[in-house]
């Protein structure tokens, strides 16, 4: 049996590799989605006083370190029993506002770009973020530079630092912003809902309208049928900061709601001896394997997950799109997994908006930023967005705050079985008769790509004992021992 390995996949956060193996007339026999990395972040926050684990689990991921901030600020807020003033809960979210839009303009221009505006099949060294600003020019260019530049000011402003923020502390914040600071990050929101729009214009006219590109998203390549969900607000809009876990059916009725206290109620973990990443289903549903179907416990959390599983957006030009993306598509909820993209700038649209909302609330600049703790610690759960999924934080500690034990399910970890599923499909599709060019696997790789997917964050090893072999080498590149463990 043939085996084709890419390795490593690339265009994504962390690493990993997808082993094909063809059977003897050349067709795919199955392939596998391998996690080859540990982190194991959760061991390093044990013993730890729990309000240093937000700004520990930040440095599992430099693209998404404001996630892990805001899940785990929330959770140690439900380990001291605090609910935070509206001020600090607004600071939060409008940090949370830029975060997301610096981190949606990244992927759509960075990571998923290349294949639609250089195309899936070009030259592997044009297939980048050059070859993107190449095609479109240096003033686009500019304002992706611009709109990373904004996002990050207004994470700085209030997290302290533009990447690995700090100041969120049980309770709310260490600081609050200024009149003239709040004036600078409104008028910074203002360009980015321009940005925003811009984006989409772009997604339309290079994409929507470009037949291929339609049909590939239509298709049946990158397609799956199964359970979705996203956070909400009282509402059932689309929220990224607070609200409740709304999960729908592959026929788009809700399944149910869920908070963070809940969590496990309805979220389970499954291990695969090939992997060292784990793979969540719905509780309720039950683990069937890697298929599609409402009998199936698998299920994703994307923006495209979210949008299937709200009743719209909280901002008034995002519904817009909103309605939009589903007529155009043909209903809810919408099951081509590369329809994402376009999701992806529909919520980035939302964030700008949210972003320019929250900066010009009259509280903004109010003083009252924290409340201070008065309970003993004891155990507390954290859940926002990040961009990838869903983020869910949970600490135990003992009574004097030192944490005895943590759980972090996070965005990627959750659409770990659909990604499996997806690339397996795509290789099946298009892998015939041992024909197999750059091109091809590449067009396997958007599989992946479609759910931004962060492995940095997801690592994990259970039961605990990582296989690992260590080969030193002279200076010459001959091995002197070769040390491992587990093996």
């Amino acid at each position: 049996m043939e085996r084709i390995s890419i390795d490593p996949i690339t265009r994504l956060e962390g690493h990993g590799k997808i082993d094909i193996f063809l059977d003897n007339e050349g067709n795919v026999a199955n392939s596998y989605f391998q996690i080859p990395e540990l982190r194991g972040f959760e061991r390093f926050c044990v013993g730890r006083q729990v309000e240093e684990i937000p700004i520990l689990t930040n440095r599992i991921c430099g693209v998404c370190p404001e996630a892990h901030h805001m899940a785990g600020a929330k959770a140690v807020d439900a380990v001291y029993h605090v609910d935070p003033p509206r001020t600090a809960k607004m600071l939060r979210e409008l940090l949370y506002s830029a975060f997301f839009v610096a981190d949606h303009t990244t992927h759509f221009y960075a990571l998923a770009g290349p294949d639609f505006i250089i195309g899936p099949d070009a030259p592997i060294a044009e297939r980048n973020i050059l070859g993107v600003i190449h095609k479109v020019g240096l003033e686009i260019g500019g304002k992706v530079i611009q709109a990373r530049k904004y996002g990050h000011n207004v994470i700085e402003m209030i997290g302290g630092r533009k990447i690995h923020p700090c100041t969120s502390i049980p309770g709310g914040l260490t600081k609050g912003i200024t009149e003239e600071q709040r004036r600078e990050i409104e008028q910074m929101g203002r360009w980015a809902v321009e940005f925003a729009q811009f984006s989409l214009k772009i997604f339309d006219d290079i994409v929507l309208k470009n037949s291929t590109y339609l049909d590939l998203v239509l298709g049946d390549i990158y397609t799956h049928h199964t359970y979705y969900i996203g956070l909400v607000d009282e509402n059932n809009k689309v929220n990224f900061y607070d609200g409740k876990v709304s999960v729908v059916d592959p026929e788009g009725s809700r399944l149910g709601k869920y908070g963070p206290n809940e969590y496990t109620d309805w979220i389970a973990e499954h291990v695969e001896p090939w992997t060292y990443l784990k793979f969540p289903y719905l509780k309720k549903v039950g683990w069937k394997g890697f298929v599609d179907g409402k009998d199936s416990g698998v299920y994703i959390a994307t923006p495209l997950s979210r949008l299937n599983a709200s009743d719209g957006m909280a901002t008034p030009l995002a519904q817009e799109e909103y309605e939009k993306f589903f007529k155009t598509l043909g209903g809810k909820p919408v099951h081509q997994r590369l329809a994402t993209h376009w999701a992806r700038l529909i919520e980035l649209l939302y964030a700008a908006e949210r972003w320019v909302e929250l900066a010009t609330d009259p509280e903004i600049t109010s003083n009252n930023y924290r409340t201070i703790p008065t309970e003993k610690p004891t155990e507390g759960i954290g859940i926002v967005e990040a961009p990838r999924g869903t983020l869910t934080h949970h600490y135990w500690t003992d009574e004097k705050g030192i944490s005895t034990q943590v759980n972090l399910i996070v965005g990627t970890t959750n659409n770990y079985a659909a990604i499996q599923m997806s690339t397996n499909k795509a290789a099946r599709s298009l892998i015939k008769d041992g024909k197999v060019s750059e091109g091809i696997l590449n067009m396997v790789e958007m599989a992946f790509r479609a759910y931004d997917p962060c492995f940095g964050c997801a690592t994990h090893s259970l039961p605990g004992n990582m296989p690992l072999e260590v080969t030193i080498r002279d200076i010459n590149g001959n091995p002197i021992e070769v040390l491992n463990q587990n093996l």
